[in-house]
């Protein structure tokens, strides 16, 4: 039984992206990007991030969907380096849940961070993760909260809000 949007399924599983996705996850990004970005995005910019993680070259992407079905949520995790050490660590780039597939209890962005502590226990990175966004913040916050713990600071954004700059693009 196929589910209706924003309708709650029992049976979500976390893949691994492979480069049949990238349309699917470039959607995703757009729509990210278009919610919370505070400045313009540059597609160019974004496939620049995703098309190697597709291909498991310095990075992964973890998604949820119905084969065939569109991308219901995403996570970019990439492996760099902080800007002050040659250690390599595992930063996420973005957790999106497409906002057809969010409900209360829906569990997707539950899934997608245990997608992403996964990642970094089987590497032996620690994980860089965060909430940016002006929009349920808080109810992030606690979720994140109670999936990796206390947090290791706060980040702030000055001069601008997310979502600000498609609303003044309009």
């Amino acid at each position: 039984m196929a589910e209706k949007k924003g309708e709650k399924r029992n049976n979500l599983v976390v893949r691994v992206g492979t480069p049949d996705d990238l349309d699917e996850i470039m959607a995703l990004a757009m729509a990210a990007c278009e919610e919370n970005g505070f400045v313009s995005p540059n597609p160019e910019k974004l496939l620049y991030e995703i098309w190697p993680a597709l291909n498991r070259d310095k990075g992964i992407i973890g998604i949820i969907s119905e084969p065939g079905g569109p991308a219901e949520g995403a996570i970019l995790l990439r492996i760099g380096n902080i800007w002050y050490s040659d250690h390599q660590i595992l930063e996420e780039r973005a957790v999106f849940i497409h906002p057809d597939f969010r409900v209360a209890s829906g569990g997707r962005a539950r899934k997608l961070c245990d997608f992403a502590k996964k990642v970094s226990d089987e590497l032996g990175m620690p994980l860089t993760i965060g909430v940016l966004s002006n929009q349920r913040t808080e109810g992030k916050v606690r979720m994140y909260r109670r999936i990796f713990g206390e947090p290791s600071g706060a980040f702030f954004l000055y001069g601008k809000k997310t979502g600000e700059w498609k609303q003044a693009a309009e």
